[in-house]
């Protein structure tokens, strides 16, 4: 049973919404909770507090009667529940539930102590609500994404229940459930936040690790069937540059490398005098894809370490409107459901895995075209050339994934488009951003599933898997007991599938 004691981690999101481990507050969690909630029921009994006693956005001058205050509240959630498009996977919500009720646990949103706890018993249960893709504008919060998630806690809606779609009244009735009641501000404070494109981005961040990682192995191997010189690599010639990231991709590179008897060193074959050609056979400098890959995958490693830094920042602070602050004896009104943040971190990861899948369909071409590598018959064709097609289906799926990935890249952040009687004037557009660049992550996977089919491939026509690195070696083995070798045209459509999962996870 993991504990949340007023901070989460990455690590605790993967194991809560990966690894489905049950998880619960301390008690000095709970506690908080409940004093806000008291602090906030005792100071709203004589002041004008937006969203307690008063309408909401452009609807904020008109005052509420306090026999309405509660209706207010279920009126909001219903009315804002006009997502469309298609449902965000279970593992979404769930990671976007666990960053909602993080946040609430902060003790500065005044909200009843029922709604936290049927929340976690949500997320322990794997009951997740129906919450639909399209909807966020990225500034108030995820309103219309989170109003999902608010009706699935009044018992409305729908939820996916052990694989099914079923309505949430039903789900409550066989778990035992008793819906949340509004008791001041419920509703508001489930809708007005960050957590959906927060949750997206986690996820999002999560998987970029894995890309980042795959991309490094499939670098190396590519590196190493090529037999390319290894000085590119090297810690003299990286620690002459002062990134970080790029020194870190080349120790990584040396790591899986280290072993290989392909790899070669410039010192035994060009610089020990005795080379009388005048025009040189092998190349004396690979391509860009081969040998520029720790300058290439540096920036990307920094843009992921970045977002993380970010995104654990955002699902640990407050971003509800208005703040409730017990230590002050006070609520401040402002704008910390403002979803730039997180929007322009998904959208600098977005552009990042786009180059990264750049850099794989462009190491994916050089093992396809025997022009370039001189190595490998063409499209890694290991039946008979003209009969046969090897992988060159294969790489219009790579291609034109990649392509599709460069027109996503564009940014979100920038396209504010004023709504809401233009109360909200400028908006984030989060949410949209962190939803794009899931579906880069998607296509990324897609094109490394591609080349690590044509690695291994490549590897059999070489023979060359004794020479292998250690890591080289484990990775083939991996891919064929996925993918068995084939001369003869084979549907590579499921094959492929299964590599892509195998990597996901």
């Amino acid at each position: 049973m993991i504990q949340i004691k007023g901070s989460i981690s990455l690590e605790d999101f993967q194991s809560i919404v990966f690894e489905n481990q049950q998880f619960t507050l301390s008690d000095s969690i709970w506690e908080k909770i409940e004093e806000s909630y008291k602090f906030l029921t005792d100071f709203a009994e004589n002041k004008v507090i937006y969203g307690v006693n008063t309408g909401f956005g452009p609807m904020a001058q008109y005052k509420i009667n306090d026999w309405d205050r509660n209706q207010l509240q279920y009126n909001l959630i219903r009315s804002h529940s006009t997502g469309m498009g298609a449902p965000l996977p279970e593992l979404y919500v769930k990671s976007s539930m666990l960053a909602r009720l993080n946040t609430l646990s902060l003790g500065h949103s005044g909200i009843h102590i029922s709604a936290v706890k049927l929340m976690q018993e949500l997320i322990n249960r794997n009951i997740t609500p129906v919450i639909f893709e399209h909807g966020g504008v990225g500034a108030s919060g995820d309103l219309v994404q989170l109003a999902h998630l608010a009706l699935t806690l009044i018992g409305e809606g729908e939820v996916f229940y052990k694989g099914e779609r079923r309505a949430t009244k039903e789900v409550f009735e066989l778990e035992n459930l008793e819906p949340m009641k509004i008791h001041l501000r419920e509703g508001l404070a489930l809708m007005n936040g960050t957590s959906v494109m927060s949750g997206i981005g986690i996820i999002n961040i999560l998987y970029a690790q894995k890309l980042f990682d795959w991309s490094i192995a499939c670098s190396s191997l590519i590196n190493e069937i090529m037999r390319a010189y290894d000085d590119h690599l090297s810690e003299t010639l990286n620690s002459t540059k002062k990134h970080s990231g790029q020194q870190k991709v080349a120790s990584k590179m040396r790591e899986f490398l280290s072993g290989s008897q392909l790899i070669r060193k410039r010192e035994e074959h060009l610089y020990n005098g005795k080379n009388q050609e005048e025009i040189f056979k092998d190349k004396l400098q690979e391509y860009y894809s081969i040998r520029c890959v720790p300058q290439i995958l540096g920036p990307i490693y920094e843009c992921i370490e970045n977002a993380k830094k970010i995104l654990v920042e955002e699902v640990n602070s407050a971003n509800d409107n208005p703040i409730v602050d017990v230590n002050s004896g006070n609520v401040y009104h402002g704008g910390n459901f403002h979803g730039d943040y997180v929007s322009f971190e998904m959208d600098k990861l977005r552009i990042a895995l786009t180059k990264l899948s750049m850099l794989q369909e462009r190491q994916l071409n050089y093992l396809l075209n025997p022009s370039l590598n001189e190595m490998l018959p063409a499209f890694v064709n290991l039946g008979k050339l003209g009969l046969n097609f090897g992988l060159q289906g294969a790489q219009f799926t790579a291609t034109s994934t990649t392509a599709e990935n460069q027109t996503l890249a564009t940014s979100m952040y920038i396209h504010s488009i004023p709504n809401n009687k233009d109360n909200q004037d400028i908006v984030s557009m989060g949410t949209n951003s962190a939803l794009l660049t899931r579906k880069v992550i998607e296509n990324s996977f897609e094109v490394i599933s591609i080349q690590l089919l044509t690695l291994v491939q490549a590897i059999d026509h070489l023979n060359c898997l004794e020479n292998l690195s250690p890591q080289g070696q484990k990775l083939y083995k991996e891919i064929r007991a996925i993918v068995p070798p084939f001369k003869e045209d084979v549907v590579l459509s499921a094959y492929l599938a299964s590599i892509k999962e195998f990597i996901r996870k």
